[in-house]
């Protein structure tokens, strides 16, 4: 049996960029007034990629219960005909899983800790886990693919490859 941990690291652009995009308001956005200048406009955080296949985009909300850690990675998920954004509406930190695009390799996971004001936005293909709150009960916003087709290809790890993301950053 094998064990890897994955270490917690903060979601930043820079770092979360081979896996999509991190939606955030930052002074890097492209950003300007609208409504009255009651508003600032944080423009094109992110591109809905979905159009694969006769796709169309689809907006819902997951109910997602929490988890502690260290808690043990056992499937991964992708969608290899579009893009999926999740956005959180509770206001609680959690944790994103991803690999990269093409054959999963589990042993090349990263695991990033998000702050309530971040949402992510994954590219077509990357893998990644389900949501993952921490704390409590989270509500949130998904920005996926409807439509005809297979979009959604769930691998579960190997049981002798134990994956573990550990507790080392905190809210």
């Amino acid at each position: 049996m094998h064990t890897v941990t994955l270490k917690l690291q903060p979601l930043t652009a820079a770092a979360f960029a081979p896996y999509g995009d991190v939606l955030e308001v930052s002074e890097r956005n492209q950003h300007y007034p609208i409504n009255a200048g009651l508003t600032e406009r944080h423009h094109q955080l992110a591109r809905v990629d979905v159009s694969d296949a006769g796709g169309y985009p689809i907006i819902n909300i997951f109910r997602s219960q929490p988890v502690t850690l260290p808690f043990r990675v056992r499937q991964m998920e992708r969608h290899p005909l579009g893009s999926q954004s999740l956005t959180m509406l509770s206001g609680n930190p959690y944790v994103v899983v991803v690999g990269r695009a093409g054959e999963l390799k589990p042993l090349q996971l990263q695991a990033f800790f998000a702050l309530p004001h971040q949402g992510v936005n994954y590219h077509k293909g990357t893998w990644h886990h389900y949501c993952l709150c921490l704390q409590r009960t989270c509500d949130f916003l998904v920005v996926d693919r409807g439509g005809p087709g297979h979009n959604c290809d769930e691998v579960t790890i190997d049981p002798e490859l134990n994956i573990y993301i550990e507790a080392g950053i905190t809210p």
